[in-house]
């Protein structure tokens, strides 16, 4: 064991292991902080709460939300509506995204139609899907399925836009050194376009994420009668703040918990490339 040891020291220099700890120092400091912000920003809104310079009624408290969470949780409600709202995201995130990488493909594939599709992405892309909220609803209904098309329509254009960009931002050198070596239009794809833009698609799908979920509560305000969006119009509009402030909590822990997943594709995909 004490051979072992001395051989994976032996790897770096003692330069690299200062660093090494400087690096953890630095992040575990960032942590700390992180977590400390969080904790006084909790307990300065319980203290304000029982001090009555907020209105807990209207504000709500943390000793609240962890009662309201509870309540959730014992009825088994807390985890139908997680559930409900986690696939919708991971649906329309998943067809959005590669429903997206593949129109992108399709448009570099074929120049002339980027010319003809650009205007139409333009204003697709400024345009509030939100206001494409009841054609989806009659065209869909109310239900599950409508809820996934918003979330699909606000992540497919996103990544077309994202996709593409990378795709024509490619050096042009590497690509007319590729054809005067004889490579046709699938191997410049496939060995070097999208090769160099890995990073870039996983950078759209950590953007895409967060639009998705974005995309699954604009739905579940509008038609839904389950999902974490649901309850916090429910809880609106029967002025229940416990449940809206409980409501948004659980969605900032969801939209933090799959944004880590995607991270730690990226964190991943650098590693196997170092």
């Amino acid at each position: 064991m004490m051979k072992e040891k001395i051989k994976a020291s032996n790897k770096y220099s003692k330069e690299h292991i200062l660093f090494l700890k400087s690096h953890r120092k630095n992040l575990l400091k960032i942590k700390f902080f992180q977590i400390g912000i969080l904790f006084l920003i909790i307990a300065l809104w319980e203290l304000l709460s029982r001090l009555k310079i907020i209105d807990s009624f209207l504000m709500s408290s943390p000793s609240r939300v962890i009662n309201t969470f509870y309540t959730l949780y014992i009825s088994g409600q807390l985890w139908n509506n997680v559930i409900y709202t986690v696939t919708e995201t991971i649906v329309g995130f998943a067809l959005g995204t590669t429903l997206g990488i593949l129109i992108a493909t399709f448009i570099w594939w074929f120049p002339f139609s980027f010319r003809v599709a650009e205007p139409y992405l333009v204003v697709l892309n400024a345009l509030p899907k939100v206001a494409l909220g009841p054609i989806i609803i009659v065209w869909m209904g109310a239900g599950m399925g409508s809820i996934i098309l918003m979330a699909l329509l606000v992540s497919v254009i996103i990544s077309v836009m994202n996709v593409l960009n990378g795709f024509r931002e490619v050096s042009k050198d590497k690509i007319l050194l590729m054809k005067s070596f004889g490579a046709n239009k699938s191997q410049i794809f496939f060995k070097l376009v999208l090769p160099s833009n890995i990073g870039n698609i996983i950078s759209t799908l950590k953007i895409n994420v967060g639009m998705s979920l974005i995309g699954v509560i604009t739905g579940e305000f509008l038609v839904s009668e389950s999902g974490i969006g649901y309850l916090i119009v429910y809880g609106g509009q029967v002025f229940k703040m416990d449940l809206v402030m409980t409501g948004i909590i659980v969605l900032g822990f969801l939209a933090w918990a799959m944004y880590s997943c995607v991270a730690k594709m990226e964190t991943y995909y650098i590693n196997k490339e170092q």
